[in-house]
């Protein structure tokens, strides 16, 4: 089963994401925003607690978006950003990216968004896992295709690669985004 997800302005005059997911995710589980049972995990990763326990959330906010992403019995991630000038970029990848993607950065025409698609990536799959970057972007390791990136090979703390579904999307003009989810109960859930 695919996740249920969504992209919403977000309010830029400092006051938190979570209000608005909890809208969101309210209208998604008919069930009223306020008593909505989101706790955060000693990582500080959201999470739902009874009856929603079957179910897992996360979000990325970047710019005025907000990406959320709601999925029934998956470990589900979402990373979002709006692309800015990244200078460093090909820089940043030759030190936390693993040497296959770097390579590939470099000789590729559209550095910097090559390097933001890849960060996505990366990200909404080590924040499903619940670790987030501090698990090591190189521990993720993503190759192009035809249909996207897609993931070639990861620490066994994460699983095997084929339980992974990695989506790379647009969810509104300028932004770039991914989802990530396995199913729950897989090795390194």
């Amino acid at each position: 089963m695919n996740p249920r997800w969504t992209w919403l302005p977000r309010d830029r005059s400092g006051s938190a994401a979570e209000p608005r997911v909890r809208d969101w995710l309210g209208v998604q589980l008919d069930c009223p925003a306020a008593r909505l049972p989101i706790t955060r995990d000693p990582r500080g990763r959201p999470q739902l607690g009874r009856p929603f326990s079957d179910w897992d959330c996360n979000w990325s906010h970047s710019g005025d978006g907000l990406l959320v992403v709601l999925g029934r019995r998956l470990r589900v991630g979402a990373d979002l950003e709006w692309p800015r000038p990244r200078p460093r970029a090909l820089e940043l990848a030759r030190r936390f990216f693993h040497a296959s993607e770097a390579g590939w950065l470099a000789g590729h025409g559209e550095t910097e968004r090559a390097f933001l698609r890849l960060w996505c990536a990366k990200e909404a799959v080590l924040k499903a896992h619940g670790h987030g970057l501090s698990f090591g972007l190189d521990r993720v390791v993503f190759t192009d295709s035809a249909d996207g990136l897609r993931l070639q090979a990861c620490d066994p703390a994460l699983g095997a690669p084929a339980d992974w579904t990695v989506r790379e999307l647009v969810p509104a003009a300028g932004y770039l985004g991914a989802l990530a989810w396995r199913p729950r109960g897989a090795p390194g859930s």
